[in-house]
Formats: structure tokens, sequence, C-alpha cells
């Protein structure tokens, strides 16, 4: 029994909508509040969340959020930010960082990597203002990872959303995959989710110039051109929506072209009321 209300429970978290995992967490030891234990033995699936949803964390002292990833961890609950040099341990339950020390990851693509860093910083402050981002080498020694991520979260007019992009850039042959994930949640009297996946396959990047400024720059049009595209792509499927399957579900308006107003129904003369016509 134990077992299967973990496997809930982590589901819960890994399904969690952007912005609201502390109000699921909240919920859930509402439901567990019998067994007090149960919330701390799923610690994967927190680190799984975290890491997929590519979150962000303020280190203290600092202003600015770095992210936590499965590109930059370095096992044991710590991770590193490549820009400011620095370490840090990550509570992925309470989403917290702590500990933060000096530290500077090596690589045979630092040059490369310190050129994107800039080029994606000129790409995030034109098309993603809010966003989090980073460069980092994978565990693969000949792949560079590019991470970005940009929340907007409205719990007043109840809707949250986050747009996350993941590309792989292998320097050797000259070739860039990734995916770009959408993920919107609205639920003012009702609930509605939105999630979509984007898988850019391996493609050919001309980045094989001398000079590192050059290469990234060149990396970062291929992938200025993916995200358009795909942008695109989503305002036409909305417009399908619109016009389409949304259109059926609405109730259609009287030949008034009026509302009716439901809570008077009960009171309503048919004739006079609804239709306009004049009482007999």
């Amino acid at each position: 029994m134990a077992s299967n209300n973990a496997a809930a429970i982590s589901a819960f978290i890994e399904g969690a909508p952007p912005g609201e995992l502390a109000d699921v967490i909240a919920d859930i030891q509402k439901l567990t509040a019998n067994e007090p234990k149960l919330l701390a033995s799923v610690t994967p699936a927190f680190q799984k969340y975290n890491e997929e949803q590519l979150s962000t964390v303020k280190l203290p002292g600092s202003s600015q959020p770095v992210l936590i990833s499965p590109y930059n961890s370095l096992g044991d609950g710590r991770y590193y930010d490549v820009e400011g040099q620095k370490s840090f341990a990550f509570d992925h339950q309470t989403q917290k960082a702590a500990d933060v020390q000096s530290y500077s990851h090596d690589s045979e693509h630092s040059g490369l990597i310190s050129s994107l860093l800039k080029s994606l910083s000129t790409h995030s402050i034109e098309h993603y203002p809010s966003a989090t981002y980073t460069v980092c080498p994978t565990s693969s020694a000949d792949t560079i990872a590019l991470l970005l991520v940009s929340n907007k979260y409205s719990p007043s007019n109840f809707w949250n959303g986050r747009y996350r992009s993941t590309y792989l850039f292998t320097p050797s042959s000259s070739t860039l995959s990734g995916t770009i994930n959408v993920d919107v949640h609205y639920y003012e009297d009702g609930n509605v989710r939105l999630t979509t996946t984007k898988r850019i396959p391996e493609t050919k990047v001309e980045a094989s110039s001398a000079s590192s400024s050059s290469a990234a720059a060149e990396i970062m049009r291929k992938i200025a051109g993916v995200e358009k595209a795909y942008q695109e792509e989503l305002n036409r499927g909305f417009g399908r929506l619109s016009e389409g399957e949304f259109k059926g579900l609405r109730r259609q308006l009287p030949v008034t072209r009026q509302k009716v107003e439901w809570e008077k129904v009960g009171g309503y003369r048919l004739g006079q009321d609804i239709g306009g016509g004049k009482s007999r």
C-alpha cells in the first residue's frame, strides 16, 4: 500500500504545473497527514522534476537565478554555474540553495562555451527577457549543452506558463539537436493545460570556423530559426483550435446576439424577455 502511495505522489510531483510545485506539496501533505514520512521518501521525484523542468534558484547573496539540470550536476545534490564559477548544494523539495563554493569546470571547449554564453545572452534579451540560461559541457566531453527556461506566472489571473529549450551541440561533427517544451496551465473555473514538445533532429551547422565567436553566432542563428518556425507553428495551431474544436464547444448566442442571464432564467417571459417581443 505504501509503495502505491509513493508512486502516486511521485506522479503528482513530476506532473506539477509551472510555478505550482509548492501548492502540490501542500496538498500532498494534507492528504498524507497520517504518513508524515511518505513525502521524504520520494526525493528522486523532486530531483527529476527540478532537472527536467530546468528549475531556477538564486544563490545566497546573488540576485541572478541559476539553472538546475542534469547537465550541470556534480552529483550528491550539488550543481554548478559556469558563468558565475560557483558550485552549490540544492534542496530539491524546498528548492533552496546553500553551501556556495568557488568552482571552475575545465573543458577543451571553454572558448566556444564562453562565446555561446554571450550569444545566448543576446538571444535571451531579444526574445525571452525574463529567461535564465546556461551553457555547459556534458558528461560526454565532446558535447555542449545550451539550456534556456522562461517562466511567466500570473496566479492572480489563474494561469502560469513555462518555456524550455535544450540543445546539444557536438563540435567534432558540427551537429545540433534539441528539444523545445511549452507548458501552460489555466485554472479559472476549470482546469486546462497545454503541453507541447518539439524535437529537433540532428542537423548540420556550419560552425567549423577557427573563431569561437563566429561559430557561436552561427549556432545561435540556427537556434533562432528553429524557434521562430516552431512559434509560428504554434500560432497556426491555436488558430485552428479557435476556429475548430473550441468553436464547436462554445454555446452559440441566441438570435438577439446577447448573452442569456442564466441566474434570472426562472423569471423570463419567453416571448417578451428573450425574444424581445411585447406581451399580449
